[in-house]
């Protein structure tokens, strides 16, 4: 079995909306993305992107991922390397 999952979406059972309040907002954002992230939906999105908005998406995620994780946890949490 590979180390990554997406288990969120497949259990939530909350409100999926934006702005309700914190709480309903981080698990909305997590449903989505992990949404967004499903290989068959991948498939067609990146498919269909233009350069510059692939770019785009790939420099906020990069951006995102730099200012909230250390590097340490980039390498243990985002990359699922063994050792940091």
């Amino acid at each position: 079995m590979g180390s990554h999952s997406h288990r969120f979406v497949e259990e939530y059972d909350g409100p999926v909306a934006f702005g309700l309040e914190p709480e309903a907002d981080k698990a909305t954002l997590t449903w989505y993305i992990q949404k967004f992230a499903d290989d068959a939906n991948m498939a067609l999105m990146r498919e269909r992107m233009s350069p510059a908005d692939m770019s785009a998406l790939f420099d906020l995620l990069g951006g995102l991922l730099k200012k909230y994780l250390t590097e340490k946890e980039y390498h243990q949490v985002f990359l699922k390397d063994e050792e940091p």
